[in-house]
């Protein structure tokens, strides 16, 4: 019998295993963009400010605490600082100090904040 000429074979044969790695390829990248993209969204969605607002509140409200004590506005102003955040950011936000504990030397007070608007949920304790 006659030796079969097999050269077209293979360029069909290899032409299949391109298509096939440029389609794993095409998959590879189009997962890719997805991840980036939701990603960034989580990014966009984290209230970094709003955090950062609260606690300068919180803050403010620490460093004015025995004022605020002796003139009967401690709870006032606790109330009003929780009930801007659900109005205006529609943020559930609860804080609270303990008594000063020794750090390093210093007499600081651990204050504990929890924030939640119902995507994020953030919970922190600070020495301050």
């Amino acid at each position: 019998m006659a030796r079969m000429n097999e050269e077209g074979q293979w360029i069909v044969l290899m032409g299949l295993l391109v298509a096939v790695a440029l389609f794993f390829l095409a998959l590879i990248v189009n997962q890719s963009a997805l991840v980036g993209q939701t990603t960034a969204e989580g990014v966009l969605e984290f209230p970094k400010n709003d955090i950062r607002d609260l606690r300068s509140a919180v803050f403010d409200y620490i460093d004015r605490y025995e004022v605020l004590q002796t003139h009967g506005h401690l709870g006032d102003v606790k109330t009003d600082i929780v009930e801007i955040s659900l109005e205006r950011k529609n943020a559930v936000v609860h804080f609270w100090n303990e008594t000063p504990r020794d750090v390093s030397g210093r007499q600081l007070h651990p204050v504990t904040i929890h924030y939640n608007n119902g995507v994020t949920e953030y919970d922190e304790t600070v020495y301050y």
